[in-house]
């Protein structure tokens, strides 16, 4: 897609920014991202100090895909050169977490008493039908169950044997 009349998105580092990445690589103390779009950026740099290569040639040269160097050269234009070399943080976790920290410790909670009278210890099912019986959370399941108890040092729940 192409935005107004531009046909792509042309990179052009000032001085400073590419003393800032060429830095970056030359030290290699970054996150390997990070210094992969540094050299993206460095090779698509139409100014007077840049190669000005075509994606395709960066694609080849840096063992990347095509569509990691258009996604680079758009970010720079689109948002800047600290956004492009910041890792992008989800808007949302693709599900919401089902136990906040109070529904949490609330579970946390009753894993630690006392069992029902008919049985001697917690097992994860259990747990999962009591927390909705007792309205901590509308449903969960007992793999959610685990892996929020995983979390914390109290082992009384029997979730090694199930």
């Amino acid at each position: 897609m192409t935005r107004g009349c531009k046909p792509k998105y042309v990179v052009r580092l000032t001085t400073e920014e590419r003393e800032h990445l060429e830095g970056m690589i030359r030290t290699g103390r970054q996150a390997a991202y990070r210094l992969l779009k540094a050299r993206i950026l460095l090779k698509a740099d139409v100014s007077s100090d840049g190669p000005g290569w075509e994606d395709a040639r960066i694609a080849e040269a840096l063992e990347t895909s095509l569509s990691t160097v258009f996604r680079t050269r758009r970010q720079l234009v689109e948002e800047g050169l600290e956004a492009t070399l910041a890792r992008k943080v989800p808007a949302s976790l693709s599900q919401p977490r089902i136990f906040d920290g109070q529904a949490e410790a609330k579970l946390i909670a009753l894993a630690c008493s006392e069992p029902p009278e008919e049985y001697t210890h917690w097992t994860l099912r259990l747990l999962e039908k009591r927390v909705v019986e007792l309205g901590i959370v509308e449903q969960a399941s007992d793999t959610t169950i685990q892996r929020t108890l995983k979390k914390t040092r109290s082992n009384r729940t029997g979730t090694g044997t199930g």
